[in-house]
């Protein structure tokens, strides 16, 4: 797939930032994200909007004139990161990148290669500078476009980039009633703090990092559901807790070989903190208010399969509660035990494997004017051990997005278990 870049511009704002709104203080959990842009990439149909050139620049406007008006409400998003402290609001803009494709969006989007996928995307994912925000508006030599978007982890977790896509979408469609302006005042709950001593780009690895898609039907999601209840879950697994055991058993049976006593395996979840804090906190307050539940997990030989794993996912997520915001708010003793899990890591102590979920978030309702998107997908990823279920494009079905080292996955991806309940490669389509 070869990509050329036709244009390159920065959109900004379509109304000037407000004196009083130009400095937007990072919060705690801001400071602590990761310095990484999250991808997203979203397929559209020549058909949905025609086919010359003469539409394709029409939409390619479209796309641009509504992110100006969007960033009005997102003013954030045209600004610059200053020392992980705070965004100046200064409306320098948000890079875009117009681009062709040598391809029919067909042939992406039947067989998807997340390793090719990041050539869609404006920028890498790990090189984070001072910008927010940027787009790539990809053509395709059918007509059909895709819109790949980056924003900064440091100020966005994933709840808040779908509000924003789809806000986006909202005003480019003249939608504008029905989307909730965004709320960005994260730091008065979680105000900023000394991190001294930590590095929130422990983990990111540039280099042999392979990204699988593995494509789960509903019939085999809800057969994982069957074999994981179990008399000790009080309560039938959902989706993506019987999915979260079987890829973990498959990863420790594929490349750990024998369970090591000197080993500590740590399973980490994405737990939305706004549900969970008193009073809970309404969707449309922009930030990072999510953090990982992590729960130490037992390897035996005789129990491949991990039937526990569910339970003991379920109490790692109850200690979430009110003495974890506590220790968040207060921020010390998370940022110590931030360290701690950074240590372990470094010395190669704890096999960790990280799962996060955007399963029912409304990406497929993100629609431009032109109709919804026919297939979401992200990108290769930047760390190690870490799976992103995505709702598949129809069907009911779940993807599971896939990112370990070279040697892990050559491994992973020959399992016989795996193989058997998901779709092969050149079956796996949309």
């Amino acid at each position: 797939m070869k990509v050329e870049v036709i244009e390159r511009d920065c959109i900004k704002p379509s109304s000037p930032t407000p004196n009083h709104l130009r400095k937007h203080e990072l919060s705690f959990l801001d400071q602590v994200a990761p310095p990484i842009f999250m991808p997203m990439l979203l397929f559209y149909p020549a058909t949905n909007y025609g086919h010359g050139n003469d539409e394709n620049a029409l939409s390619a406007s479209r796309v641009k004139q509504s992110l100006s008006e969007t960033l009005t409400q997102f003013y954030p998003l045209a600004g610059r990161i200053i020392d992980n402290a705070f965004v100046d609001c200064n409306d320098e803009g948000t890079p875009f990148v117009e681009a062709r494709v040598n391809c029919l969006l067909s042939d992406v989007v039947s067989q998807p290669d997340p390793n090719q996928l990041n050539k869609l995307l404006p920028c890498e994912l790990e090189c984070v500078v001072d910008f927010v925000l940027a787009v790539q508006a990809n053509i395709f030599d059918c007509g059909g476009m895709a819109i790949g978007v980056c924003i900064s982890h440091k100020i966005a977790d994933a709840l808040s980039l779908v509000m924003f896509l789809n806000s986006w979408a909202s005003i480019s469609r003249g939608d504008n009633c029905n989307y909730t302006a965004p709320t960005f005042d994260l730091a008065t709950f979680f105000p900023p703090r000394s991190i001294s001593g930590f590095k929130p780009g422990t983990g990111i690895a540039r280099d042999k990092i392979v990204t699988k898609r593995f494509v789960f039907s509903a019939s085999t999601v809800a057969s994982l559901r069957t074999k994981y209840t179990t008399s000790a879950t009080d309560r039938r697994p959902t989706r993506i807790e019987a999915l979260s055991a079987f890829v973990w058993s498959r990863f420790l049976a594929s490349t750990q070989g024998k369970p090591n006593s000197d080993t500590v395996y740590k399973v980490l979840h994405a737990v939305n903190l706004r549900t969970r804090m008193d009073p809970a906190l309404p969707e449309h307050h922009f930030g990072n208010v999510s953090r990982f539940a992590t729960a130490t997990t037992s390897f035996e030989e005789d129990e491949e399969e991990c039937y526990g794993f569910v339970g003991q996912m379920r109490d790692a997520i109850k200690t979430v509660d009110g003495e974890y915001m506590r220790k968040i708010l207060e921020g010390t003793a998370h940022v110590n035990y931030l360290k701690q899990r950074a240590e372990e890591f470094l010395k190669g102590e704890v096999v960790s494997f990280s799962f996060t979920s955007l399963c029912r978030f409304p990406l497929y309702e993100t629609d431009f004017g032109w109709g919804k998107p026919i297939w979401v997908g992200s990108a290769s990823l930047t760390f190690k051990n870490l799976v992103c279920f995505m709702d598949s494009g129809s069907g009911g079905g779940i993807e599971a997005w896939v990112n370990l080292k070279e040697e892990d996955m050559a491994k992973f991806q020959e399992d016989e278990q795996l193989r058997a309940l998901t779709y092969p490669a050149r079956d796996a389509k949309v």
